[in-house]
């Protein structure tokens, strides 16, 4: 079967390597020989092994017959979005991993699939090369999904690895990232949390059998967090990671992306540098955890690849519909319920701690010895919802015994 390659970048000279390189294993996977037919890039490759298969006319390949499947790898939402509609309405199924086009515009895409007769998939657009998608929608489907908890960003768990390891501050830990490869220019997306909240909300809109807006999702990324927070967090017993979690709550849907303090005990406390996983919850088979690289070249491609071989292989049961509800399906923000690890600066440590007692009710007082911080009282708080949170914090930085409220970091429950 022929395919196209739209975007020779990372992820798209990735796929047409892994297919050049182990093209007769995957040919045995899928039945037959999967060839790369057309490239479509505006740059120029002249020392690239697939220089001949290149192109600049889109028209090349959504008018090509012979063209059964095209692999976008262009990102963003603009132009692959374009060439994604163009595409399954020409007949031809898509596999992509632009994470962002698939949380954005994922239900439309899929019916215009399904109405096509052909397949959208986008294995890859989560987790890199960590089998989840597929899990998700096949091998637990006969599960009802209670819910999802993960680490799935590479690039902000490298950087909290690395504070956490060389007692370092975030910017000196982004700027090895971005030193290493495992940042980009502008970190914006992964260290402010967007990429992760497309991910997450991908998915809980399969967990769910039901749209998640990426939109809709509360966000914090992990800028704001200091040494000062990891070592409160060691004298938890615990680490601080960016976490993503998703839950059915009644009729509704609760999800949220944030830095969150971490026991030890947790599964999720061990994963460390560049690597992701993502525990799913379901009712007959309990916890399941997906682990590995969640990101780079040669794993990409190979969700990618891996997508290929299974319209291949099983084109009639790669088919998937994500329904957009008439009503409001998510718990509002307000309403969800956490415990928090919240750090403040005292005027009068004596003051501010009964201050604290009287917003708060009975809290745990965490001690840790952090230089040139002996003026802070850092405790955690009982459960109570983000709303009540966010009252009590507005009043305890109102208070004269306190003079900052320097960060307010949830805390994961089991």
């Amino acid at each position: 079967m022929d395919i196209a390659i739209l975007g020779y970048g990372v992820v798209g000279s990735g796929v047409a390597e892994v297919i050049r390189k182990n093209g007769r294993s995957i040919a045995d996977r899928a039945g037959e020989q999967i060839r790369v037919r057309k490239i479509l890039d505006i740059r120029d490759f002249p020392d690239s092994p697939d220089r001949e298969l290149m192109t600049r006319d889109p028209g090349e390949i959504f008018g090509d017959p012979g063209i059964k499947i095209v692999v976008e790898t262009i990102g963003g939402t603009g132009a692959a979005r374009e060439f994604t509609i163009r595409a399954l309405s020409a007949g031809k199924h898509v596999v992509t991993s632009n994470k962002e086009l698939v949380a954005v515009h994922g239900p439309e895409l899929l019916k215009l699939a399904a109405d096509n007769g052909v397949s959208y998939l986008f294995e890859a657009s989560v987790g890199g090369g960590i089998p989840i998608i597929r899990p998700l929608s096949q091998c637990l489907a006969a599960n009802v999904i209670n819910g999802i908890t993960g680490i799935l960003n590479g690039t902000t768990n490298y950087i909290l690895t690395k504070m956490r390891r060389e007692n370092c501050s975030f910017e000196e830990a982004l700027k090895n990232a971005q030193q290493n490869g495992y940042a980009e220019a502008d970190p914006t997306a992964d260290v402010e949390g967007h990429d992760t909240c497309r991910k997450i909300a991908i998915l809980s809109s399969i967990a769910f059998n039901e749209y998640v807006d990426c939109s809709r999702i509360h966000t914090e990324g992990i800028s704001r967090i200091t040494l000062a927070d990891m070592l409160y967090a060691e004298a938890m017993d615990s680490v601080i990671k960016l976490i993503a979690v998703s839950r059915r709550e009644g009729d509704r849907i609760f999800a949220r992306v944030s830095p969150a303090v971490v026991s030890r005990e947790h599964p999720l406390a061990g994963v460390e540098d560049v690597f992701n996983a993502i525990v799913v919850s379901g009712d007959a088979i309990g916890d399941a955890m997906f682990y590995g690289r969640g990101a780079g070249k040669l794993p990409t491609a190979s969700a990618v690849v891996a997508d290929v071989i299974d319209i291949v292989k099983h084109n009639e049961r790669t088919k998937m519909v994500w329904q957009r509800r008439e009503t409001d399906n998510m718990v509002p923000f307000g309403d969800s319920v956490t415990r928090c690890l919240v750090r403040a600066k005292a005027r009068d440590r004596s003051e501010a701690a009964a201050d604290i007692e009287r917003l708060f009710g009975q809290v745990d007082h965490v001690r840790a010895d952090i230089k040139g911080i002996d003026d802070e009282l850092a405790f955690t708080t009982s459960r109570m919802t983000e709303s009540s949170l966010a009252e009590r914090i507005a009043a305890l930085k109102q208070m004269k015994s306190v003079k900052e409220v320097v960060n307010v970091i949830r805390i994961l429950e089991p």
